[in-house]
């Protein structure tokens, strides 16, 4: 199997996307953040020091998808035309499920950009919350769809 990212010296490099064609392309992600119940309760109630952790991580999430070729090398730079993050309170956990859905049209997939929104994410809930508890666990950050491109759809 010919690596992509690897020139005929076996050097790194983008790869070349100009002759593909445009089109919708859409990637869903998810994870999750398990928490201390008090920790859990002070979020849910906006009473951490930090001011308002779910809304602030949304945010994180979006500039966390827009950065992606910033912060993984073989990236390419991507305007998306729509960033949507959903956070499901887990109460039994106790803890929160991050959601993020990226689209764009273009010629390469967005499946980083979620996966990196939902990364952020779940990051920042960690620093805002980190005070009240230190042993927090992120895990579960996964792809769950995406779709357009020469490959077609995958579904978790």
């Amino acid at each position: 199997m010919k690596l992509t990212h690897l020139d005929q010296n076996d050097r790194p490099k983008m790869v070349d996307v100009t002759k593909k064609d445009d089109t919708t392309r859409v990637a869903v992600a998810s994870g999750q953040i398990c928490m201390s119940q008090k920790a859990y309760d002070m979020i849910v109630s906006n009473q951490t020091k930090k001011g308002p952790v779910l809304q602030t991580a949304v945010i994180a999430a979006i500039l966390g998808a827009k950065q992606t070729s910033t912060l993984i090398p073989m990236c390419h730079p991507l305007m998306l035309t729509s960033v949507n993050t959903d956070v499901i309170e887990l109460p039994k956990l106790p803890g929160f499920e991050l959601q993020v859905t990226a689209k764009l049209t273009g010629k390469t997939g967005v499946e980083m950009e979620a996966l990196t929104g939902v990364s952020v994410g779940l990051l920042t809930i960690y620093d805002m919350a980190k005070a009240i508890d230190k042993t927090m666990v992120i895990s579960e950050v996964k792809l769950l769809s995406k779709d357009g491109g020469k490959s077609g759809r995958f579904e978790r």
